[in-house]
């Protein structure tokens, strides 16, 4: 009902129709049955009738869960039980954890004590959590066609990223990859040039910082930079996001200005659509997390509509002339080849409206991989420069690698980034030990461990896996799992990944593996030649976060997995991301 609200539409399915049916049965009841009730008891047993339902159905369908897996010789996963209703004490705990703890909090505790694999149970629905890469395995290739996301996911996002492919299951999923992947070719994925423009000009605004002596935020230049790079390779028009000037910038805590600054940016129209679009994801993954009563937050107004409304102001127009340009094309016979121009110089959005003119369809392709690219490739970034400069050794072995096979100024090729293998290590162990999490959905399966019982995971359950959790879990890498190290991809310890190959799963695997995952290495890797091309050394400034994003005292401690290791505050929207920026200083090689 897209006249009403979240909230008022989720009211209406769940309360007020409910209770009119269940007012009327009782009504005609009593009317048949000669009975003489009052009103408003009569309204008061079609409203308790609700949660009486709701309940009898959790107890039917829990017994009838147990039933299953026995007769099948299985167990049901492990069920972390707060005794409170709903689960909602750990549901608090959770939502605690996702807004000021490190991504994981409480999950080593649950996997220590009931293993890798156990249903949070939240809101009387069975979410399954797993790190078992056997599990994700089944998830992800061998039983990919028996889990979708689900329809109360795709309902979550559906505001955000509409029916695209990353919100999408069955055929619906596979028309938009078929749709997507033939843009995704070797020539235009391995043209390094396309990228290399905008990269120089975060190269320029972090030498002028420098300049300033106060650091710079990280993750927003890399924002800027993803944010310009993809919207011009994806629809051949450009945001223009890095077109600010410097003293538009944000500033580091330790800057007199910064408080000014802060209202400044937030304020700043150049900043417009990328504060909107982070906006919106944030509300997409708040609203996934309560799960399937998340309407009841948005009473008064679906919350994402105002961000997208400004994302949209960008797309509509993009999306027309792209369909205006083509329409022509979409007329003519499909199997006649496209020009060599279009080839060389045609953009996804030109290569989508040649096979549709379907203008939803387009818009949801386009939001969706701009989040993609945009939020992947800036956050990996991010990271990969904050662990180069807490590991000296780290940064001097890669640049000489760089410098030694480019030199200091010229812009790589393609064959020169195959070749340069510690590079792709350094890059492969930043996905490893910070990836994005995926989400997946229900079936059977087989004990990991060969002395126990399978597990029966019931139909419709939500299934949540933690890739950051099985990229860290010494199990699976190793007694140092949660070190930063890049020659674990290079040295003996390819063991461990050449043994199970769905231990490491930064781009997802099998069907749904990302169409764009070699687009993403090689625009890391142009982005990580030029800034080592034009930088010597990089330094992360602790006292340049605001202090709420600081880490807090308490991490120093014993923890499994980075908690205890990280200088920084990872945050997890729909892509991580770094608290309160990531600030860093950097040394110009014309100033050594």
């Amino acid at each position: 009902m897209t006249w009403t609200t979240p909230g008022i539409d989720f009211l209406i399915r769940h309360v007020f129709i409910p209770a009119s049916l269940n007012y009327a049965a009782l009504y005609l009841g009593t009317y048949v049955l000669s009975l003489h009730a009052p009103q408003w008891l009569i309204f008061s047993g079609a409203v308790v009738l609700i949660p009486a339902r709701l309940i009898a159905s959790v107890v039917y369908t829990y017994r009838k869960h147990i039933g299953e897996a026995e007769a099948r010789g299985a167990r049901l996963p492990p069920v972390i039980d707060t005794q409170s209703f709903g689960n909602w004490k750990l549901m608090l705990r959770l939502e605690e954890a996702m807004t000021a703890g490190y991504p994981g909090d409480d999950f080593w505790d649950f996997v220590e004590q009931h293993g890798s694999t156990f249903n949070l149970r939240l809101g009387f629905e069975d979410v399954v959590t797993t790190i078992d890469p056997e599990y994700l395995k089944r998830i992800l290739s061998t039983e990919v066609e028996k889990f979708e996301k689900g329809e109360d996911f795709r309902h979550a996002m559906e505001s955000v990223l509409g029916s695209g492919i990353f919100n999408s299951d069955g055929a619906m999923w596979k028309f938009h990859r078929s749709l997507a992947r033939p843009f995704f070719a070797r020539d235009r994925v391995t043209d390094l040039e396309r990228f290399d423009k905008h990269i120089q000009k975060g190269v320029q605004i972090m030498k002028a910082r420098m300049e300033t002596g106060y650091a710079i935020d990280f993750q927003d230049l890399m924002q800027r930079v993803t944010l310009d790079t993809s919207s011009e390779f994806f629809f051949g028009t450009c945001i223009n996001s890095l077109e600010m000037s410097l003293d538009n910038l944000p500033l580091p805590y330790n800057h007199p200005r910064h408080e000014d600054s802060v209202q400044e940016f937030s304020n700043h129209p150049e900043n417009a659509f990328s504060e909107a679009l982070l906006k919106a994801q944030f509300i997409a993954s708040q609203r996934d997390r309560v799960g399937w009563i998340w309407p009841l937050l948005e009473i008064f107004g679906d919350r994402t509509k105002k961000h997208m409304q400004v994302v949209n102001a960008f797309l509509i127009p993009v999306i027309k002339a792209a369909i205006a340009k083509n329409v022509d094309t979409i007329e003519q016979d499909e199997t006649k080849e496209v020009n060599e121009e279009f080839e060389r110089d045609g953009t996804f959005l030109d290569d989508l409206s040649r096979q549709t003119s379907d203008f939803t369809i387009l818009k949801d392709q386009a939001s969706n991989a701009l989040v993609a690219a945009r939020d992947t490739i800036a956050s990996s970034a991010t990271f990969l420069f904050c662990m180069l400069s807490q590991h000296p050794e780290v940064m001097a072995r890669l640049r000489a690698e760089i410098l030694n096979k480019v030199g200091p100024s010229r812009i790589p090729t393609y064959e020169d980034v195959k070749d340069m293998k510690y590079l792709r290590a350094v890059i492969n162990e930043t996905l490893r030990v910070l990836p994005p999490v995926h989400c997946a959905n229900g079936a059977f399966w087989p004990s990991a461990k060969p002395n126990e019982k399978p597990l029966y995971i019931p139909p419709g359950s939500h299934i949540l896996y933690s890739v950051l959790m099985m990229h860290t879990h010494e199990e699976y890498w190793g007694p140092d799992a949660a070190q930063f190290d890049p020659d674990r991809f290079l040295d003996e310890r390819k063991k461990y990944l050449s043994a199970n190959p769905f231990i490491f799963l930064p781009f997802n695997a099998g069907p749904r593996i990302c169409l764009g995952q070699q687009l993403a290495y090689n625009q890391l890797s142009i982005i990580v030649i030029r800034f080592l091309q034009a930088f010597s050394s990089f330094t992360l400034v602790e006292a340049a976060f605001p202090p709420d994003a600081r880490v807090p005292k308490e991490w120093n401690g014993e923890f499994k997995g980075r908690k205890s290791l990280e200088r920084f505050r990872p945050k997890a929207v729909i892509s991580m991301s770094s608290e309160g920026g990531m600030w860093l200083k950097a040394l110009p090689v014309d100033q050594e």
